[in-house]
């Protein structure tokens, strides 16, 4: 609907702003934290794109690896060339750049190895009851052996037990997100949050 309406560049605008502000948060309550912000087709072909997110972690001052922006390979294969070159002056500015969803689209081997992203993250839809599909454990452990050969770090989305992730870290995937480790919850409970679970960690190994 924000694409069609024509509203997705100020709502990205919006995202970008309230997410870096979070980061710029964090960061005075002495949480080294980042972010990832996902972009539309629209956003990424955007022309004023590069200058808004350049403008915003000035106005923070946030580091720029801090924020990850996703883009996914529908997205990219919309309009390859140009894609790819704000994708090379987004990397210039030093923000990190991931492909979401991969292995759902094109998965065009020949684009990325060119284009400037640090990191691949496989879709949920593989992720999902990977301990009983063996058809997925072969998909799972192609990408994570791609990404390693490429120099991508490899994130699994849906993580939603201890068994998945023990898993993904047998066949070396760098990340993993889902529920498992956390519902998604308001910025303002994120730092209560985290170190409650530091607290739980500490407990742990005291107790051990």
């Amino acid at each position: 609907m924000a694409e069609r309406s024509g509203l997705i560049g100020p709502l990205t605008t919006r995202v970008l702003d309230q997410s870096l502000a979070a980061v710029a948060d964090w960061t005075r309550q002495g949480l080294d934290l980042s972010i990832a912000v996902n972009l539309s087709t629209r956003s990424l072909h955007d022309p004023d794109l590069v200058h808004e997110v350049a403008r915003l972690l000035r106005r923070h001052v946030v580091p720029p690896e801090r924020l990850t922006l996703e883009v996914t390979e529908g997205s990219v294969m919309a309009d390859p060339a140009r894609a790819t070159a704000v994708l090379h002056q987004l990397r210039d500015l030093g923000v990190r750049l991931s492909v979401d969803d991969f292995g759902t689209g094109y998965s065009s081997l020949s684009y990325l190895k060119r284009l400037p992203v640090q990191e691949v993250k496989i879709d949920r839809s593989f992720v999902t009851g990977l301990a009983a599909q063996s058809d997925d454990v072969a998909i799972v452990r192609a990408i994570v052996d791609l990404g390693r050969h490429l120099g991508l770090e490899v994130v699994a989305e849906g993580v939603e037990d201890q068994e998945t992730w023990d898993l993904l870290a047998s066949m070396g995937c760098d990340l993993v997100q889902g529920w498992h480790h956390g519902r998604p919850m308001p910025v303002a409970e994120l730092a209560p949050w985290l170190r409650g679970r530091g607290a739980e960690r500490r407990g742990t190994l005291h107790a051990v």
